[in-house]
């Protein structure tokens, strides 16, 4: 016999009420669908934050409190099965205008983390200061599509001269040429 606090329950709710319930219910019940009970509304990504914000945010207390003064990718650690990650990192964390994974990459995670040419301080934080080369998403941890859109920001950057970089120089041997 169920006890009179579970069938208060399900009489009160109508997901619990189609899952135990032994008589058809009617489609035209307003009932919540599970999809929209359990889906968490708080990771709708489809509105756009403005770049002036995103580097505002680069140089807030909250920033520097979430991230401490470290690169964003530093503290972020993707879970993976078993002891060997993947070769390549997954190919969006964003499907439909929401977070579809449990842990979105770095840039995914934080909605005010926008990746722009004009936002320096941010493209600095994923090239290596030694080489001026693009790290690696093995090693940030960055969705495919983000390190896409990490490449082509800081490529228009790079072509804006807002990031400066090493241009190797070549000595030719101009006699061959004559």
């Amino acid at each position: 016999m169920l006890s009179s606090y579970f069938r208060s329950n399900l009489i009160a709710n109508p997901i619990l009420r189609r899952a135990f319930s032994t008589t058809p219910i009617k489609p035209s019940e307003s009932a919540p669908t599970i999809s929209a009970v359990f889906r968490n509304i708080t990771k709708d990504r489809t509105k756009e934050v403005p770049v002036e914000t995103s580097v505002e945010y680069l140089k807030s207390d909250a920033y520097k409190q979430t991230y401490g003064g470290k690169p964003v990718w530093v503290l972020y650690r993707r879970n993976h099965k078993g002891s060997i990650p993947p070769r390549r990192t997954r190919r969006t964390c964003i499907r439909q205008g929401q977070i579809s994974t449990g842990n979105p990459c770095p840039i995914c995670r934080d909605e005010y983390l926008v990746l722009n040419e004009t936002n320096i301080e941010l493209l600095n934080q994923f090239i290596c200061p030694h080489t001026q080369v693009v790290l690696d998403t093995s090693k940030t941890g960055l969705c495919r599509k983000s390190h896409q859109q990490l490449l082509v920001a800081i490529d228009r950057a790079r072509d804006k001269g807002l990031i400066t970089f090493d241009v190797p120089f070549r000595k030719y041997n101009y006699s061959e040429y004559k």
